[in-house]
């Protein structure tokens, strides 16, 4: 699969569509609605798949410079388009946010300060300067997370002495017995097996300059503490035990000891399970972290640049590399990940919901692209599901070995909606039967045990992994969110299978997961007004009526979380904040999450306020048919990572303005 760019959707301000705001809620939402079907429409490649852009945080960037650095293979041409990328995210304080109005975060301005050390940034330039004033007044690169830490002890500005030990012999450890590497998340897996390679080798790669301006002379470092701050647990006291005594082992047992020979085995062990897990597009999980993790460590045992692995897996980062011109001149920033399967499932409902009939052609070579995509080999979740034969989607085109649970039930939602007329190959009815008749076994299987569903692992839930010292960066595990179990719900509930034991299993799970509030939390979109906006559809879809208690506190939330423009908007400090839940500027796809839980529970309440979320977008669209939208709504990491998905902007707001004409009764 050759990976192609869609053009971003809406990046920048744009004129607005002119919508008379004294028409009828319905005559505004069917001409918004048309607008936005045309330039939907217009982004679909000829293989029939839709792909926005995923923008993140300028860490991409910065650890892109750096492993180019590391390997040799850095360019003038690279460093300086990145550099110009890096810049024009900086802060007026000097700083680099995590998301678009997002507070400075310490380690990633650390990051992408020495990224423009690298593209010949004086740290006497007042930009630099600023930062790494920031950066010392905040305890400098001593109070960094490990993982930025790791990368400057890749080029001697950090002692691997002083970071926690994570010993290649977890590879041998049985899934059964606590802490081996099936109790992560599938990314943090992928990423702490190559990791244990990095830091047991400890190579060190001077860089041409030092960065003593970040430190502040503190030996301290964070082992042991929790991620807030203050004492630490009795778990994280016995795992900063046990690291002091890995320290050990790796000081006397390891280096020319009786374990040297053991540590040789177990780094053989994991660069085969590395390989093995290498995608056909060069990549590891389709994910950055793994990614470059990977080819350090394979690196790092001889596997030289002209070696298959790594050539393919540096070819590949070039497919998710996006380059634009800007007034400077040429910038490139790196997706962290891409989601063609995950927006193409989003844009075939949301045309769905727009009234396209099931035959159309957008949607019939759509379906044909994803039945394509189909996943009908192993992975890592058999070890959890053994007995499951393997079926399902995952997120990105190419990472084979790691169907994920909400790409799935996404899918099989968005089959729904197409009708392929018989004999039409390679996408058939028959074909979209049999994989629809898979992924619903597969999802049943992936039931986890207490009845919700993670992403891509079932019972992956250790609340032991998480204590470890290492782990002071995003997610670890990948325990039943309440978004993926309402979109596994919603999904099995078209198939027919609402009357079933998963399915009511499912509905418990959700109904214990709502918040005293009303609310649901979103862990992979931001946040509450995300998770509301999953669960209601899906509860209402397996028979719970919207006069139900559980429902109606829902549409309270959601009303009384209206703003006075008539949106939704949910600042990402909502997840370390409980004070900015569902609060925040109103966006677009915001906005249309909100819509899809009030037109589903459709009381005359939950109208009258869907009627201001449909003036609120025919009022800020675009001329082209799109919105503006910078903020961040979509999440990686709660509390860490955030994700701009280009194309929810236009996908959301399609399907809830497809949706409430036809509540209201309009036809297009």
């Amino acid at each position: 699969m050759v990976t192609q760019h869609v053009a971003a959707p809406g990046r920048g301000a744009g004129p607005a569509r002119q919508a008379d705001p004294d028409a009828p809620a319905l005559d505004q939402a069917i001409q918004a609605l048309d607008g936005a079907v045309a330039h939907l429409l217009g982004l679909q490649q000829p293989e029939g798949w839709w792909q926005g852009e995923l923008e993140t945080n300028v860490t991409m960037d910065a650890e892109d410079l750096m492993l180019r650095e590391f390997l040799g293979v850095r360019t003038a041409e690279q460093t300086d388009a990145a550099a110009r990328w890096i810049r024009s995210c900086q802060r007026a304080d000097g700083t680099w946010a995590n998301f678009h109005g997002g507070d400075g975060d310490l380690s990633t301005t650390a990051e992408a300060y020495v990224a423009l050390r690298l593209a010949g940034d004086s740290p006497d330039a007042p930009h630099m300067a600023e930062a790494a004033q920031w950066i010392r007044d905040r305890g400098g690169i001593e109070a960094t997370r490990v993982f930025t830490r790791i990368w400057l002890a890749l080029f001697g500005e950090w002692s691997w002495d002083d970071l926690p030990v994570m010993p290649p012999e977890l590879i041998w450890l049985p899934s059964w017995f606590p802490l081996n590497v099936y109790d992560w998340a599938c990314w943090a897996r992928q990423t702490i097996v190559p990791l244990t390679i990095v830091c047991s080798v400890r190579p060190v790669r001077p860089l041409p300059f030092g960065i003593s301006e970040l430190r502040c002379g503190s030996a301290s470092d964070r082992q042991g503490l929790p991620r807030a701050g203050g004492k630490p647990d009795g778990w994280a006291r016995a795992f900063g035990g046990l690291d002091k005594a890995l320290h050990g082992y790796e000081r006397y047992l390891v280096k020319n000891g009786p374990a040297a020979a053991l540590r040789r085995a177990a780094i053989r062990r994991c660069a085969d399970w590395i390989i093995a897990r290498q995608e056909r597009d060069g990549c590891w999980g389709g994910i950055q972290p793994p990614w470059v993790y990977s080819l350090i460590a394979l690196h790092l045992l001889g596997y030289g640049l002209d070696h298959p692995v790594i050539e393919r897996g540096l070819a590949g980062l070039d497919g998710f590399t996006v380059r634009e011109d800007s007034p400077d001149g040429p910038v490139r920033r790196l997706e962290a990940c891409q989601s063609p399967v995950w927006d193409t499932a989003l844009s075939v409902v949301a045309l769905g919901d727009a009234g396209l009939p099931a035959d159309h052609p957008a949607l019939a070579s759509a379906a044909r692209w994803l039945l394509a995509e189909e996943i009908r080999g192993p992975g890592d979740w058999q070890v959890r599901r053994p007995g499951l034969p393997p079926a399902g989607w995952a997120f990105e085109f190419d990472n084979d070995g790691y169907p994920d649970v909400d790409d799935t039930a996404e899918v099989l939602l968005a089959l729904r909606r197409v009708a392929l007329p018989a004999g039409s190959l390679p996408g058939t009815s028959g074909h979209v039967a049999g994989a629809s008749v898979r992924a619903v076994q597969w999802l049943v299987g992936m039931q986890s045990a207490d009845g919700g569903w993670g992403a891509f692992d079932a019972d992956n839930s250790s609340q032991l992994v998480a204590k470890l010292p290492f782990c002071d960066f995003g997610a670890v595990t990948d325990p039943p969110s309440a978004d993926v179990t309402a979109h596994t719900v919603e999904a099995l509930c078209g198939a027919g299978l609402a009357g079933s034991k998963a399915v009511r299993r499912g509905v418990v799970w959700l109904l214990r997961a709502q918040e005293a509030d009303g609310s649901w939390f979103g862990r992979w979109g931001a946040n509450y007004v995300y998770g509301t906006g999953a669960v209601v559809p899906a509860l209402i879809a397996a028979g719970v009526q919207p006069g139900k208690p559980t429902i109606r506190r829902a549409v309270d939330w959601l009303i009384s979380h209206q703003n006075a423009d008539g949106g939704w908007g949910e600042d990402l400090r909502s997840y370390d904040d409980p004070g900015w839940s569902g609060r925040g500027e109103s966006t677009a796809s915001q906005t249309a999450w909100a819509l899809l839980a009030l037109l589903a529970a459709g009381s005359e309440d939950a109208m009258r306020s869907a009627e201001g979320g449909v003036a609120w977008l025919a009022a800020t669209q675009r001329a082209d048919g799109t919105w503006d939208e910078p903020q961040f709504t979509g999440t990686g990491f709660p509390g860490d990572f955030y994700i701009n998905y280009h194309l929810y902007r236009l996908v959301f707001p399609v399907s809830a303005l497809g949706r409430f004409c036809a509540v209201a009764g309009g036809a297009r």
